[in-house]
């Protein structure tokens, strides 16, 4: 498996807090059957800036340290970006840079909203050759709100990545199930961890596989985690239509 949005590297940002335990989550994640991680640590978020050189820097010390320990994963390269008004610019000094210097970007929305400006952006970035991928939108008032703002936001470019932990239930049922609404209606493209520790916050990106292939079918998995290949090779990914919930039969009689 491919895990493309996790929170790995040691003392950046509110996920590993040392190398000792960046290790420990290596090794959980090699046991889940990950064998590549890119690292996302938060950048402009208000709390955190990770700028790509200093990002670069560090997966070279884990790599380094994961090959001492004999630890079979690797470790790539990413940041977890918040929308903001200087990220084209810093994305033209390499001050933020693509996952794993491919075609994607991995950008956060604020919880509370989408960002005004935001189409605009979509289409910068497609201009560029860019394909900006949205983190766990699932987690965003707006789009919880009304799904269709999603889907918009798939027609004008964008993909978006699912936390495992939304499918398995750790942010309550409400999430669990519009989770699930989301990936039936094809508007999800990724699942990925964004592990931050092992306490509350490990991988499961599994137990979440697993999940959507009892509910949805195996198909599913295959291409969600194609889709996370696909990043490594730089190459476009597979677009299902995005289809509308059908309505249960009780309620057309109503």
């Amino acid at each position: 498996m491919i895990d493309i949005h996790s929170h790995i590297l040691p003392g950046i940002d509110d996920g590993s807090q040392s190398m000792e335990e960046s290790i420990d989550m290596a090794k959980a994640a090699v046991a889940e059957g990950i064998k590549t991680i890119i690292a996302t640590p938060h950048h402009a978020n208000g709390r955190y800036d990770n700028e790509a050189d200093d990002v670069q820097r560090r997966v070279l010390q884990l790599n380094q340290r994961l090959s001492i320990e004999d630890i079979p994963l690797k470790v790539l390269p990413g940041q977890e970006i918040r929308v903001y008004n200087q990220l084209l610019r810093d994305l033209e000094q390499r001050k933020v840079r693509t996952l794993d210097e491919s075609n994607y970007i991995l950008i956060e929305f604020p919880t509370s909203k989408i960002p005004n400006d935001i189409s605009n952006l979509l289409h910068e970035l497609r201009v560029l050759g860019i394909t900006a991928i949205i983190a766990h939108p699932e987690r965003n008032a707006e789009i919880l709100k009304d799904l269709n703002a999603l889907e918009e936001l798939i027609e004008q470019g964008a993909l978006a990545q699912m936390t495992s932990h939304s499918l398995n239930g750790l942010f309550g049922a409400k999430i669990k199930d519009i989770s699930l609404e989301m990936c039936e209606r094809n508007l999800v493209h990724f699942i990925a961890s964004d592990a931050h520790n092992l306490t509350q916050r490990g991988f499961e990106l599994a137990r979440a596989y697993e999940y959507i292939s009892k509910q949805l079918g195996a198909d599913y998995t295959i291409y969600y985690q194609d889709n996370a290949q696909a990043i490594l090779e730089s190459r476009d990914i597979q677009i299902w239509e995005p289809v509308q919930k059908q309505k249960k039969w009780y309620a057309f009689w109503k």
